[in-house]
């Protein structure tokens, strides 16, 4: 079993620098892989084990309840939606804490495979927002900056009753 990093850990704050794809890199790609798996996560950004890497796993499968998870190295978003919607997001480093975000219905991905090879996809509805929720995590923005301060304070109080 995975052990994640806690909110409010410094790792989750650090923003990872984009570089070739190298074996160190494909190393974490496959412990986050790793961790997804066994996490059944819709998605994870290398911050969440504690590396500070510029990939994420994330699950495209359309149904929820199915897994079809893809590692993306250095990605980044290309274009979004200008139609948001706002749906309940959680993190594995907060666990039971979920709150509403607002995001994109849609956004473009450019993103390196294992080989270095550039490529660019379009995701929509819940996979667009994994993606841009780990893609905000790798670049050190926590889910909670996404939401007023009022939300946020509501839901930080939440989480350390529940830690108590």
């Amino acid at each position: 079993m995975t052990i994640f990093v806690r909110y409010p850990d410094a790792a989750l704050a650090q923003k990872a620098t984009q570089r070739p794809v190298d074996a160190p890199m494909v190393e974490v790609g496959k412990r986050l892989l790793g961790a997804a798996q066994d996490a059944q996560a819709y998605g994870l950004a290398a911050a969440h084990i504690g590396a500070i890497e510029p990939l994420v796993v994330i699950s495209v499968a359309s149904d929820t309840a199915e897994r079809d998870y893809r590692i993306f190295f250095n990605p980044e978003v290309v274009h979004v939606a200008q139609e948001n919607s706002t749906s309940p997001e959680g993190s594995v480093s907060a666990p039971g804490l979920e709150v509403p975000v607002e995001r994109p219905v849609w956004a473009e991905i450019a993103y390196d495979s294992a080989d270095g090879e550039r490529h660019s996809e379009r995701f929509t509805d819940f996979v667009a927002r994994v993606a841009l929720h780990e893609i905000d995590q790798m670049n050190g923005v926590f889910f909670l900056s996404r939401v007023s301060r009022t939300r946020r304070e509501m839901a930080l109080r939440k989480l350390q009753k529940s830690a108590r």
